[in-house]
């Protein structure tokens, strides 16, 4: 089975609520929403592939000072095994933004459950509650 590995973050905004992304219909996991992120290029570092998705998918500018590792997801899907850290971060430049025409939501963390994800993000909603 192929490992895939993605990183994803949790952006936490001053109220405290974390930004969730909804997945355009057209891709695998349409209409689910998810921390943004995205697959680490090979030759590329989890960290910066988080610093290149955020700008590409939401127009701000995140430096690696900035993220601070949480926790990850280890799921075995049909056709590969999905490996993703989840990164913290409470500090950007720019206004987010959904550059891709996606959906964005500011959730307070108790609310996460409400939002339907892919499986292997539903396990990293306790630990962002209980950091926040």
């Amino acid at each position: 089975m192929t490992l895939l590995l993605v990183a994803a973050c949790a952006l936490v905004d001053p109220d405290g609520r974390v930004l969730l992304a909804k997945r355009p219909p057209d891709k695998p996991m349409g209409g689910l929403w998810e921390f943004p992120g995205g697959k680490v290029e090979p030759g590329e570092r989890p960290e910066e592939a988080i610093i290149r998705e955020l700008r590409e998918e939401l127009g701000i500018d995140v430096t690696e000072a900035c993220l601070a590792p949480l926790t990850f997801a280890s799921h075995a899907y049909e056709a590969f095994h999905l490996l993703m850290p989840l990164f913290v971060c409470r500090k950007w430049k720019g206004r987010v933004n959904g550059c891709e025409g996606q959906e964005i939501a500011w959730v307070k963390p108790v609310r996460l459950v409400d939002y339907p994800m892919p499986p292997a993000d539903i396990p990293l909603i306790a630990s962002l509650r209980d950091l926040l």
